[in-house]
């Protein structure tokens, strides 16, 4: 296992191995069934081609009123709590006491991208994000905390993990494509990206 920082980025190369990573996905079968997947849009209306859910006191919703956390699913259900076996990469990654409030589910398909970000709709930028990837490989892109300037980019692999936190904590980042059906986890392909984050 080795632990690379690129541009403030702690990426944990297979932090997770093949028997966590299949354990994980046993531990999100009932959280898709009690929230299942949906696809969002974008404030200004276009749809992601991402689908995604989340477990937690809170989940992030993206529609035309804008990004924000919110208590209940959109079918109107509450979120399932987020697993002991998740939290448990938080603390073993982060060292922290303070667990996450959500964990934002994210499924990418076959052509599915994320374009350049930054995660900020949480309260207070002083706490990481951490960010696990289980299934195909993907093209991780990690850029500044304004846009422009140098990029760098490094393939995911299933059990890698990400710490986002102080330079990079609001450091612009995505995933331009993912090698779909490298990996045998989840049996019709696909990436499942976790991202743990503290909202309040």
């Amino acid at each position: 296992m080795a632990r690379l920082l690129i541009q403030g980025f702690e990426v944990w190369k297979s932090h997770l191995d093949s028997k966590a990573q299949t354990d994980l996905i046993q531990d999100l079968r009932p959280i898709l069934k009690g929230a299942p997947l949906f696809s969002p849009t974008t404030a200004s209306g276009k749809k992601m081609s991402v689908r995604m859910t989340s477990a937690g006191s809170c989940g992030w919703i993206s529609d035309t009123s804008g990004y924000r956390y919110e208590p209940n699913h959109p079918g109107g259900r509450a979120w399932p709590a987020i697993p002991d076996s998740i939290l448990s990469i938080w603390r073993d990654t982060t060292g922290l006491d303070r667990l996450p409030d959500s964990c934002l589910i994210n499924y990418y398909g076959e052509d599915t991208k994320m374009g350049l970000h930054q995660d900020k709709d949480e309260a207070d930028f002083s706490w990481p994000v951490v960010s696990v990837s289980l299934g195909d490989d993907a093209l991780f892109r990690m850029g500044n905390p304004t846009r422009g300037g140098k990029t760098e980019s490094l393939w995911l692999s299933s059990g890698d993990v990400v710490v986002m936190g102080g330079e990079a904590r609001l450091s612009y980042h995505g995933i331009d494509r993912i090698r779909f059906k490298s990996s045998r986890l989840l049996p019709k392909g696909g990436r499942i990206n976790l991202t743990l984050r503290v909202v309040t």
